[in-house]
């Protein structure tokens, strides 16, 4: 989609909390993706043509150089959407890569169902009790360079492009609590050292690309589930491909969040 004005294309890349599952309206049943995402609401403010192949469920292998499974059919690797007239991309994925939302999810279902069904035995109670296992560092290495080396392949594509690493909204922010959450106090500690450890992936695979980098874990720490003004959902499910609420994701007001977040951060220099 070449920019008629010169000023280029922006290109977005990502997982589910780039695509926004859920929230209305979905233009990409396949990947999930809304039309009111993060991506779509900068193009929108700065003027820039956008291709989005942002997708729910990508891993950054999927983003490099593997082909994605969807609800209709196989995609591509996402970075071939990047072009020579490409001068801005944005980067959010790596969750994925280590479990981070799906362990988050499987342990809060769990969660409700014992409570609700207190009469269930001992032994099944124990064995529905997830633990939410903080990866080893050499895990987060792994997604550090695998960020780093899509830079690597976007500037290879794109050399004029302004690439901006965009990291994940806090879920299990300073309002978080075994009621918000449907966690236990245990499993918030260890879903909060997870999205650490992510966030220092993030931080340092920029400054090995020399890549900018939006910290948009730090700007929400107020708004993750259970604040008074949440961008990410609580625990509510949503039929996948058709809408709704998807738990532990972003919501309109979240993505409308990180927008302007992205958006302050091109207004400064490179680096700055």
């Amino acid at each position: 989609m070449p920019d008629p004005d010169g000023r280029g294309v922006y290109v977005a890349l990502g997982s589910s909390f780039a695509a926004g599952p859920g929230i209305p309206p979905q233009v990409d049943r396949g990947a999930l993706r809304s039309g009111r995402n993060y991506p779509s609401l900068l193009a929108e403010e700065i003027g820039l043509p956008l291709v989005d192949v942002s997708c729910s469920g990508a891993t950054t292998a999927q983003l490099r150089h593997d082909r994605q499974p969807t609800l209709t059919g196989p995609v591509p690797p996402q970075v071939e959407a990047v072009t020579a007239d490409t001068t801005l991309v944005t980067i959010t994925a790596g969750g994925n890569d280590i479990g981070y939302l799906g362990t988050l999810i499987s342990a809060a279902v769990r969660g409700t169902l014992t409570t609700r069904l207190p009469w269930l035995p001992g032994p099944v109670r124990r064995r529905l009790d997830l633990t939410v296992e903080v990866p080893p560092p050499e895990t987060f290495a792994e997604v550090r360079a695998s960020l780093t080396a899509l830079v690597d392949d976007v500037r290879r594509r794109a050399p004029r492009a302004r690439v901006l690493l965009v990291d994940y909204l806090t879920v299990l922010g300073t309002h978080a609590t075994p009621a918000t959450v449907a966690l236990s106090a245990e499993q918030i500690d260890q879903g909060r050292h997870v999205a650490a450890g992510l966030a220092a992936s993030f931080a340092a695979s920029a400054t090995d690309a020399g890549a900018d980098l939006v910290v948009v874990s730090a700007a929400s720490e107020d708004h993750g589930v259970g604040a008074p003004d949440p961008w990410v959902g609580g625990l509510a499910m949503g039929v996948p491909g058709f809408g709704g609420p998807r738990p532990f994701h972003p919501t309109a007001a979240g993505m409308a969040a990180v927008a302007d977040l992205v958006a302050k951060r091109l207004s400064t220099g490179p680096g700055a």
